[in-house]
C-alpha cells in the first residue's frame, strides 16, 4: 500500500514528482482529501492561519515530515508535542528571502521618503514639497541575522549606509562583520536611525521590543518589523509614536489582523503593509523547488534541508 502526500500546491504543476506516493493536494478546505492517517509528507497550506494549519495534525498518526511554506514556524510548534516521536518540522528558508527583504527596504525609504503623505497628496490633488531624510549615511541596525537578515543588507548595500550592525541569538562572525548577540542590544540601538526586525517569534523574542528597547532608540528613528507583530509590545510602541519621537513601518503587527479602529492605524509616523513579505510572483516557483526538493530527499530517505524542530 502506498503513503499519502499533501501539498498546498496541486501535484500536477510539478514535473516529476518521487514515485510510490499518493499525492492530494489541500489548501485548507473543510473537507480533507484523503483519510489523514495516511499522510507521511503533510506540506502546510500557506497563510491560512494557525487553526487550518493544525487542523489534520491530530489524524496524521503516520506523518514523519510537516513542511511548512513560512519562514517562522511559531504556529506550528505548539502542535509538535503531539505528533508520532521524530516527526520532523521544516521550515521554508529559501523561499521568503528575496520578496521579505525587498519589503523591508521598500517599507524603510517609503517611510524615509515621505510617500505616504505623497500619496494621500495625491489623493487630495495637492502638490506637497518638502524636506524628508535619505537611508544614505543612515546607521541600520538588523535585528535577526538569519537567512532574511542577510538578504536585507544585501539589498541595503548600494544606498551607501554609513554603518550596519547586525543582532542575533548569538555571536559570530560573517564576511561582513561581526554578528552581536541579544545582549548587546542596549549599546547599540541608541546609534541607529533604521532598526530592521526581522528574527524569528521564540520565547527570547516574544515582547523584545518593549518599552525599555524603544526607550533606547534616538530620537526620530524608524522602527521597521518584518518579522512577526508579537516581537514588539503594541502598547509601548504606540506610547512612542504617538508622541511623534519615533516613527514605524510594520508589515506585521499584534493584533493580526489588525481589526478596525486599531489607534495604530491612525498613529503619526506609521506605515502599515498586510503582512505582504512572503505572498509575491516570487513565492511560487521557490515553494514548488523546495517541496519538490524535500520530498526527493525523503523517498531517498537522505537528510532533509531546513529541520528546525523534532518531535519526541
Amino acid at each position: 500500500m502506498t503513503s499519502d502526500v499533501w501539498l498546498p500546491v496541486r501535484p500536477d504543476r510539478f514535473e516529476r514528482l518521487p514515485e510510490g506516493f499518493d499525492y492530494h493536494f489541500w489548501d485548507g478546505a473543510p473537507d480533507f482529501p484523503a483519510d489523514p492517517a495516511r499522510c507521511v509528507f503533510y506540506g502546510v497550506p500557506y497563510l491560512k492561519g494557525q487553526e487550518i494549519a493544525v487542523r489534520p495534525l491530530p489524524e496524521m498518526t503516520a506523518v514523519r515530515v510537516v513542511q511548512t511554506l513560512t519562514a517562522g514556524i511559531d504556529d506550528m510548534l505548539p502542535a509538535l508535542p503531539g505528533l508520532p516521536p521524530g516527526v520532523r518540522l521544516c521550515n521554508a528558508r529559501g523561499v521568503h528571502e528575496a520578496s521579505t527583504a525587498e519589503l523591508a527596504l521598500a517599507l524603510t525609504l517609503a517611510s524615509l521618503r515621505g510617500i505616504p503623505g505623497f500619496v494621500r497628496a495625491q489623493d487630495a490633488g495637492m502638490w506637497r514639497s518638502g524636506f524628508h531624510p535619505a537611508l544614505a549615511d543612515k546607521s541600520v541596525l538588523i535585528v535577526g541575522y538569519g537567512a532574511i537578515g542577510s538578504a536585507i543588507e544585501d539589498r541595503l548595500t548600494p544606498f551607501e549606509c554609513a554603518r550596519v550592525a547586525r543582532v542575533a541569538r548569538s555571536a559570530r562572525t560573517t564576511p561582513r562583520g561581526p554578528v552581536h548577540p541579544l545582549a548587546d542590544l542596549p549599546a547599540l540601538l541608541p546609534d541607529a536611525d533604521v532598526v530592521i526586525l526581522s528574527t524569528p517569534l521564540t520565547d527570547a523574542t516574544r515582547g523584545l521590543v518593549g518599552a525599555d528597547f524603544l526607550s533606547r532608540m534616538k530620537d526620530g528613528a524608524l522602527l521597521v518589523n518584518v518579522a512577526r507583530g508579537a516581537v514588539v509590545d503594541t502598547k509601548s510602541l504606540l506610547a512612542e509614536v504617538e508622541t511623534g519621537r519615533l516613527c514605524a513601518a510594520l508589515d506585521v503587527t499584534d493584533p493580526e489582523p489588525l481589526p478596525a479602529g486599531h489607534p495604530l492605524w491612525h498613529a503619526p509616523g506609521v506605515l502599515i503593509s498586510p503582512h505582504a513579505g512572503g505572498p509575491t510572483s516570487a513565492f511560487l516557483p521557490r515553494a514548488m523547488r523546495l517541496l519538490k526538493e524535500q520530498l526527493v530527499r525523503f523517498a531517498a530517505d537522505e537528510p532533509l534541508a531546513n529541520v528546525v524542530a523534532t518531535s519526541d
